[in-house]
């Protein structure tokens, strides 16, 4: 039976990766931590709805809005892992491509799977122009602001992904939520954007953890060494969440269960899990770094090391982690 701490660092999980509801910008809330509890048969699993996925068997284009001031090592190890998707030079298994091949059983209504790619393809910065605290929709006029100085083109089949510093406050950020994916009317193009925020400071228990003492939870536990970092790797963690719901579930008529309010989508419906054996309180069994002590499931570009969560797999009705730590 479940301690009452454990039952509640869950219900933090699972409320962590919510979905919000889609505006004339319509968003939804996700975040590894967000959900409360996940599909466990195949009468209570993530079902399709009938609408559009992002199929594009070039690629979904991603377009990086750095809002505020990153590190060095943080904007590389974002970059870095959209450099993993199609990178023929990591050799080493578990990697970000495996991870994300769960993906392939998410298939629109003509069985077209979701794109097997992310592809960076361009980035901006943005100097606190709406200041260090900002309304939720404010990340959506970040868009909307690079698209009408015509630095970002209008693209429906690419991904807009804002991401604001440790130090930029967002309405609704580290209060339930680590993030959320929603979509833009821009002229005849609807476009799918997406929010991240560093959480290394604001809170780190909710939206890094295993890398962060998380805000519920049994005492004497101890925080997961990051490879990349606190604040690189929170951030990998939700945007890996965040990525996922919106290839799947774009426009709200995706792949989803539950209430389309605060629906369970491919990552959210599996808080916590990154690995075998996972369970409240405890990621599952990782790969650890020799050198560095780094705990980690997935390797990337440029010898880099990522925590990836499990993706809901509609052909086993499972949470599936990518790690293959040895026995």
């Amino acid at each position: 039976m479940l301690s009452n701490s454990l039952l509640c660092l869950l219900l933090v999980i699972v409320s962590a990766l919510a979905i919000t509801p889609e505006l004339s910008n319509a968003a939804t809330d996700q975040s590894q931590n967000d959900q409360a509890s996940s599909p466990d048969s195949a009468s209570n699993t993530i079902t399709y709805h009938g609408g559009p996925l992002l199929t594009n068997k070039s690629g979904i284009n991603v377009y990086i809005l750095w809002y505020g001031e990153f590190s060095a090592e943080d904007r590389t190890t974002i970059t870095d892992f959209f450099a993993s998707f199609d990178n023929k030079e990591v050799k080493q298994e578990p990697s970000v491509s495996t991870w994300w091949k769960t993906i392939d059983s998410y298939k629109d209504k003509d069985k077209n799977p979701v794109s097997a790619i992310f592809k960076l393809t361009k980035q901006v910065d943005d100097a606190y122009s709406l200041g260090k605290s900002i309304k939720r929709e404010g990340t959506s006029e970040i868009v909307i602001d690079q698209i009408n100085k015509k630095t970002l083109p209008v693209d429906a089949d690419g991904m807009y992904l804002v991401l604001t510093a440790s130090d930029v406050t967002v309405d609704g950020f580290c209060r339930g939520s680590c993030g959320f994916h929603g979509t833009l009317q821009i002229d005849k193009a609807k476009i799918v954007y997406a929010h991240v925020g560093d959480a290394s400071n604001q809170c780190p228990g909710l939206c890094a953890w295993p890398y962060a003492l998380p805000d519920f939870g049994p005492p004497g536990q101890k925080p997961l060494m990051a490879p990349n970092g606190l604040g690189g790797d929170g951030l990998i963690m939700n945007i890996a969440t965040v990525i996922a719901g919106a290839a799947t579930n774009p426009y709200k008529n995706g792949y989803y269960q539950g209430d389309i309010k605060a629906p369970l989508e491919a990552v959210s419906a599996c808080p916590g899990i990154f690995g075998a054996g996972a369970y409240p309180g405890n990621p599952g069994k990782l790969i650890v770094d020799e050198a560095s002590n780094a705990s980690f499931n997935a390797y990337g570009a440029n010898n880099k090391k990522f925590l990836l969560p499990a993706i809901w797999d509609l052909n086993s009705n499972t949470c599936k982690a990518v790690n293959a730590a040895p026995a």
